[in-house]
C-alpha cells in the first residue's frame, strides 16, 4: 500500500462480463465425472469401454452423457470402427488437449494444497459449526 492510501480496494482482480463464456466451461469442468474422461484419452484414443470403467458407481448412460457433452462441445471426436461388433474410440481435439493443461495446473494445486485445506476443515468440523 502506498503512503497516503487508506482506502480499501474493492474492485475485483479478476472481471468477468456477463457473458464472458466461463459458467459453460465451469458447468463442463464441473461435472464429476468429465476430469475422469478428459485426462484418459489425453495419451490417445480410448475405446468406450475403457472409459466407463473409469466412472464407477454409475449407470452405462452417465458416461454416454459425458462424452455427448464434450463431443458437442468439441473437445473429443468420436470414432466409430468397422468392426464386428463395432467399436467406439474417443479421442481429445486440440481444443480438448489444451484443456488438460489447465486440469493438470488444478490437480497440482489440489495435491498441493490437501493438508492445508483438511486443517481449517478439521478444526470447523471440530467446533460443530453449521
Amino acid at each position: 500500500m502506498s503512503e497516503g492510501h487508506t482506502e480499501v480496494t474493492t474492485e475485483p482482480l479478476v472481471s468477468c462480463a456477463e457473458d464472458c463464456g466461463v459458467r459453460d466451461v465451469r458447468d463442463r469442468l464441473g461435472d464429476k465425472r468429465t476430469v475422469h474422461v478428459v485426462v484418459e484419452p489425453a495419451a490417445g484414443p480410448r475405446r468406450f469401454k475403457g472409459l466407463q470403467r473409469l466412472v464407477t458407481g454409475v449407470s452405462q448412460r452417465m458416461p454416454t452423457l459425458t462424452l455427448r457433452r464434450l463431443e458437442r462441445d468439441g473437445l473429443v471426436s468420436r470414432t466409430v470402427c468397422p468392426t464386428t461388433p463395432p467399436q467406439v474410440e474417443y479421442a481429445l481435439t486440440g481444443t480438448g488437449h489444451s484443456m488438460t493443461h489447465l486440469i493438470k495446473q488444478l490437480i497440482d494445486w489440489s495435491l498441493d494444497h490437501r493438508a492445508v485445506i483438511a486443517r481449517p476443515r478439521g478444526e470447523w468440523d471440530a467446533r460443530g459449526t453449521a
